[in-house]
């Protein structure tokens, strides 16, 4: 059989996801930083408690949340560039405002205002306007990449700078990453604008589509699920640390260096294993099972600092594994034409969910103790678990955007997307009469690009 179609990214496609990628792991970045120290340092806030630590956590996600489709709806009439410098100085007033506070009800308004820099989805956008669709999924995978890295980097970093500079210090460097974002996206080429419109027109088509699909919805309460998982054990473990380690807050960034080391060199394999022999579901609900027996592992056995350290490997493994999965099999079991569109819904979920996670376990630890929040998270994996279990095998295929030659007519579309589905290993196809092309989805195992060009060409 032919080897599926390959080509190189041009240069300034590679520039400008590696651009965007920077942008995306500053910004985040600067989320990141707070979730080891806000717990422990920002309980010597005026005002502070347990609760309002928590909402101070999960805040910036609310408004992530809400306004995430409403900025990239703005981007499609206005402009990505434009939307994504008010987001980024947006949030940089927000981390300048919870700088200059000395009381928790400061630093949350602080982090409600960074979130309403929700520039995701015009990030996303804009990506898609500077890359070809046979690369979208390696500029998506290196976003992807930069938000894990940027997660790892925080951990360690966040107790480093705050222990040499304090809480305002930290909130002052996020600032600074947001200005640097600034001037990194003003170095962009300028995106075509025909794209721009072309990847709107396919929102709108799969929008309804994507809102329907149960493998889709399952994936989105998945993330949220995890971003709530992940705030709410952030109000307790730096927590558990001090006061069942015995372990002061100064040195809390080795253990995380420790356990995200090592857990993400544990995922791999596990990575390697779900794509190569095609188990994905099998990894993923794996993965999900170790997340709840390490919450019921904090609640049952922590009680010195090395159970916690080996809890929290095992922790930063099934969270590391999760992830990196979770956005890849949105890419699989999207429609064709419709994977920005499932990542914007997956986006907003994620928000969601932290903002939920960090409410949510500052309520249980100021009502119950550390043990309260786990045994939460531990049923918000129960219920993740069920709902995975019941999910298909994703199928394993790449997408691919194929322009209607120039003499068929649009009244044909109907005809070559039979031809095509006909094929071996194509799965799914639709038509864009506004743009003459067609989104495909197809398994490169069994099918070859230029088999589908062929056949396109024949119809």
């Amino acid at each position: 059989m032919q080897q599926p179609y390959t080509e190189r990214m041009s240069a300034t496609e590679a520039r400008a996801s590696a651009s965007l990628a920077l942008v995306f792991a500053f910004r985040m970045l600067g989320m990141f930083m707070v979730l080891p120290v806000l717990a422990t340092y920002g309980m010597d806030l005026e005002g502070a408690t347990p609760a309002l630590i928590g909402f101070a956590i999960g805040a910036y996600g609310l408004t992530q949340a809400f306004l995430q489709i409403p900025f990239g709806v703005l981007s499609d009439r206005i402009g990505r560039l434009p939307v994504i410098y008010a987001g980024l100085l947006i949030f940089a007033a927000g981390a300048v405002l919870a700088a200059v506070s000395e009381s928790i009800w400061g630093v949350i308004a602080g982090r409600i205002l960074q979130g309403a820099g929700a520039i995701s989805a015009a990030v996303m956008a804009l990506l898609s306007d500077l890359t070809r669709e046979q690369h979208r999924t390696k500029a998506m995978a290196m976003i992807g990449m930069s938000i894990g890295l940027s997660f790892a980097v925080a951990m360690v970093v966040g107790p480093l700078i705050t222990r040499g500079f304090g809480l305002a210090g930290l909130f002052w460097i996020t600032a600074a990453l947001a200005l640097a974002g600034i001037g990194i996206v003003a170095t962009l080429p300028k995106a075509d604008r025909r794209r721009q419109h072309r990847e709107s027109v396919v929102a709108r088509q799969a929008l309804g589509q994507i809102l329907r699909h149960p493998d889709l919805l399952r994936l989105d309460l998945g993330i949220l699920v995890l971003h709530a998982v992940l705030m709410a054990s952030f109000v307790a473990l730096p927590l558990a640390l001090v006061e069942q380690g015995a372990l002061p807050k100064e040195e809390h960034w080795w253990v995380y260096l420790t356990a995200l080391g090592l857990g993400f060199f544990a995922m791999i394999p596990f990575i390697i294993y779900g794509e190569k022999k095609r188990q994905m579901k099998r990894v993923l609900t794996g993965a999900v099972g170790l997340l709840l027996l390490c919450e019921l592992y904090f609640w049952l056995v922590g009680g010195s600092l090395w159970t916690l350290v080996i809890g929290m490997l095992l922790f930063f493994t099934a969270f590391n594994l999760l992830e990196a999965s979770l956005p890849s099999l949105i890419s699989k079991v999207a429609p064709a034409g419709g994977k920005g569109t499932a990542m914007g819904v997956y986006a907003t979920s994620q928000f969601l969910g932290a903002a939920v996670g960090g409410i949510f376990g500052g309520w249980l630890y100021q009502h119950g103790g550390l043990g309260l929040v786990f045994i939460g998270c531990a049923v918000l994996c129960g219920l993740w678990l069920v709902a995975a279990l019941s999910m298909n095998e994703p199928p394993y295929v790449t997408s691919l955007r194929l322009t209607l030659p120039e003499a068929m007519e649009l009244a044909q579309g109907s005809a070559a997307i039979e031809r095509l589905l006909a094929l071996e290993g194509v799965s799914d196809a639709v038509l864009v009469e506004e743009e003459r092309a067609l989104y495909v989805k197809y398994d490169s195992q069994r099918a070859a690009r230029e088999t589908l060009e062929q056949a396109l060409q024949g119809a």
